[in-house]
């Protein structure tokens, strides 16, 4: 018999967008009720799975911006798990403890959610003993390990454990509580349900050790299709798991080659093609382009980049599910460039580009519309990729080479 289990984390609930390109308002609408629409399909599959138990090992909130209708949205989910006889148990990450709501929801009788002390919660199925171990975050930041505050493994029980934490870091994240893999796997604990990382990883060993990663990305950055961990700890104690993929959307780089093509149909069929062949395992693909390759469509492509995407964004939707969110360009052929244009490329080349006023310049101008944007949005433009700038004049040079 055994105990069956859906671990998860970092839903965001309610996230607010995060892609300043999704100017597309149906495509805009569909990310902004992803997070929902993905924690609905959590938990259909823990009833139809047959579950014993939903672990959420933090962050099912978004920090402050998260509404009543988020915490009604959240207890309205929970009861159908209750009504399924499944529990559930719940630890608070950094986001959640920055929200005041999520302090005051009461969950149903079936859901546990661990305060900022160190709890056990201990459960029996058939046989088998099963205790469950977790701590919420009480305040934004845990800038010190976490593990020391857990209580020991139960004596003839399985022990598991949740927790939020950054692990020993990695890169994209804060440090949150940071601890080891081999400290944790030295607790005593037999399975560690972790979450805060956004990337899914596994680590087996005297203690099997899961990072789910975000089960509904909100960006390129958060690329692929997200899933859940089915876990099945047997009578035995051996455990075995299973990615099961919940996304309602992926995120994906596509690339499109257009090495030696020299018809712009012939650009839009390998569009189609690279979109068609990059579906995910979940019901939409919102797709980033990326062009490469050289080809004489270059320069016209250069000059007609907003064209160009959106007749993609047009084909994409002719396939049903699918998306483009950007076209990029990254294009080999140089854009030919004679008289007096051609003097001002190769004054820019050669003077200004390599300038130091150049680079306070770029600078600054990152730091005015880093400024200029709302919290949330400003790690978009942490960085300024010089190439961004140089893609840039390409355009700028290939409009001007047009209208000439």
């Amino acid at each position: 018999m055994g105990f069956r289990f859906i671990h998860t984390a970092d839903l965001h609930l309610d996230s607010p967008l995060r892609s300043l390109a999704l100017r597309d308002p149906d495509l805009a609408e569909l990310i902004a009720d992803a997070s929902r629409a993905t924690f609905r399909n959590i938990v259909d599959l823990c009833i139809s799975a047959r579950v014993d138990a939903l672990l959420i090992a933090g962050d099912l909130y978004d920090g402050s911006q998260t509404s009543m209708k988020t915490a009604r949205f959240l207890a309205a989910e929970l009861a159908r798990l209750d009504r399924a006889g499944i529990r559930a148990f719940i630890i608070r990450g950094n986001h959640d403890a920055m929200s005041q709501i999520s302090r005051e929801l009461t969950p149903p009788p079936n859901a546990h959610v661990f305060d900022g002390r160190a709890g056990v919660e201990t459960l029996t199925q058939g046989t088998m003993q099963v205790a469950i171990h977790g701590l919420s975050f009480r305040d934004p930041h845990a800038p010190d390990s976490l593990l020391p505050k857990y209580r020991p493994p139960v004596a003839d029980a399985v022990n598991i454990g949740l927790m939020h934490t950054s692990l020993n870091g990695t890169s994209g994240h804060d440090p949150y509580a940071p601890c080891t893999l081999a400290d944790l796997q030295a607790h005593g604990f037999d399975y560690w349900a972790l979450g805060h990382i956004h990337k899914r990883a596994e680590y087996p060993g005297p203690a099997h050790v899961t990072m789910p990663g975000i089960p509904q990305g909100r960006d390129i950055g958060e690329a692929g299709a997200g899933s859940v961990t089915l876990v099945h700890i047997e009578d035995s104690g051996h455990i075995t798991t299973e990615a099961r993929v919940v996304a309602l959307a992926g995120f994906a780089q596509v690339e499109v080659d257009v090495t030696g093509l020299d018809d712009w149909r012939a650009l839009q069929t390998a569009i189609e093609t690279s979109l068609e062949g990059a579906r995910l395992p979940c019901p939409h693909l919102v797709a980033r382009l990326r062009v490469v390759g050289d080809s004489p469509l270059a320069p016209r492509l250069l000059r007609d980049r907003d064209l160009a995407q959106a007749e993609a964004q047009e084909l994409a939707k002719a396939l049903q599910g699918v998306w483009v969110e950007k076209l990029v360009l990254d294009l080999g052929a140089p854009v030919p460039v004679a008289g007096a244009l051609g003097a001002l490329a190769a004054l820019i080349d050669s003077d200004i580009r390599p300038s130091a006023a150049y680079a306070q310049a770029v600078d600054a101008l990152r730091r005015d519309l880093e400024s200029a944007l709302p919290p949330e949005a400003r790690d978009a433009v942490a960085t300024l990729d010089p190439a961004a700038m140089d893609a840039g004049l390409a355009e700028v040079l290939a409009r001007l080479r047009g209208q000439g």
